[in-house]
């Protein structure tokens, strides 16, 4: 049977509640403050709630609370206040404080009872809950551990350093292919596709825990095979129909070969995500030999580039308020953002027909 402390000066309510509760728990009693700090130093590991009354003389259920908030025990040991005090401010400081329950005199049995099963429930589930929260973070981090250091014993092999090369290498590659077409389209009309170029070579550890999640032995043939994002450009465009120019014209090199195609652009994801990817393999030149290897290429307008940066900040925060709301108002400006790309075109083409 759980154990419950019942605390309260007067001798008639600690037999009335012992009297109610007896048939359910194991009723400790205590006549005032100290008493009932002394008895949870003991039993605080086995006190399954607290029965607390707040006028008692030496330390008052006031008193008590603070006692137990100092020791860490208001977070596993649920209280319900025993009180015949009706002000609505008492109750309220009462749960400000950290207590799980009110229970006004005089008592009705049924009332106490059900009360007490409750909020024991109640507070059992969510220690529970807590706990598995605990072991699921606690496995999690001994999984990024060993993420950790599996990945710095694979940067630590010759044949994955040369892939990382390859890749960064084919980065360049595509730079390059790209930066010729902005200077070919700066000298013919006087104006650049693309604002910048950003990149990035995925790290150790991202390639690690990816190829765990499809269920793929890390190899370095298996970097090469199954990941089509380590090596990753992003183009940043002033307009929509710039991104599709410059991706046409890019993937037209006949030396480009394209694997996959995504318009998001077009076909934006639910939450409104959009831009323009593609898979391509690009040669490299080695001392021994002309190589391909995969590239993912993302083009996207200043603005698609902005909303996404902040949709993936807020992916990546598990403790923002307000989530789903967020979600809705990032849709929204998703649909904003198109539309303002649109109407910004439309303006430079206007501009442009008007010029000699």
């Amino acid at each position: 049977m759980q154990r419950i402390l019942v605390v309260d000066d007067a001798e008639v309510n600690r037999e009335l509640l012992r009297g109610m509760l007896k048939d359910d728990y194991i009723v400790e009693l205590a006549e005032d403050g100290e008493q009932a700090v002394q008895k949870l130093q003991k039993y605080q590991d086995e006190t399954t709630a607290l029965l607390l009354d707040l006028q008692m003389p030496k330390l008052d259920g006031f008193g008590v609370i603070a006692e137990m908030k100092e020791n860490g025990w208001l977070g596993k040991i649920p209280v319900l206040v025993i009180s015949g005090e009706q002000a609505a401010e008492v109750e309220n400081q009462c749960f400000e404080l950290g207590v799980s329950d009110f229970i006004h005199k005089p008592f009705e049995m049924s009332i106490v009872k059900n009360r007490v099963k409750n909020t024991v429930e109640l507070f059992n589930c969510k220690n529970q809950l807590e706990a598995k929260v605990e072991r699921q973070t606690e496995r999690l981090r001994r999984q990024h551990r060993l993420i950790q250091l599996q990945a710095e014993k694979l940067k630590e092999t010759k044949p994955f350093n040369e892939l990382m090369m390859q890749y960064r290498s084919a980065i360049m590659e595509v730079e390059t292919k790209l930066h010729i077409l902005n200077d070919e389209f700066s000298h013919q009309y006087n104006r650049n596709p693309f604002e910048s170029i950003k990149s990035r070579l995925k790290t150790p550890e991202s390639i690690y825990e990816k190829l765990t999640r499809k269920g793929a032995a890390v190899t370095v043939g298996n970097i090469r095979e199954k990941l089509a994002d380590v090596a990753g450009v992003r183009v940043i465009c002033s307009f929509p129909d710039d991104i599709y120019r410059l991706a046409e014209l890019f993937i037209r090199q006949d030396d480009i070969i394209l694997l996959t195609r995504k318009d998001y652009i077009k076909n934006p994801k639910d939450n409104g995500y959009r831009s323009l990817h593609i898979i391509i393999e690009v040669p490299i030149f080695l001392s021994s030999a002309k190589i391909y290897r995969k590239v993912e290429v993302q083009f996207r307008t200043i603005a698609m580039d902005f909303w996404a940066s902040l949709e993936h900040k807020l992916k990546y925060k598990k403790d923002v308020e307000n989530a789903e709301e967020i979600v809705r108002k990032l849709k929204d400006c998703a649909d904003s953002i198109e539309l303002l790309d649109y109407q910004m075109q439309g303006i430079r083409n206007e501009i442009d027909r008007a010029r000699p």
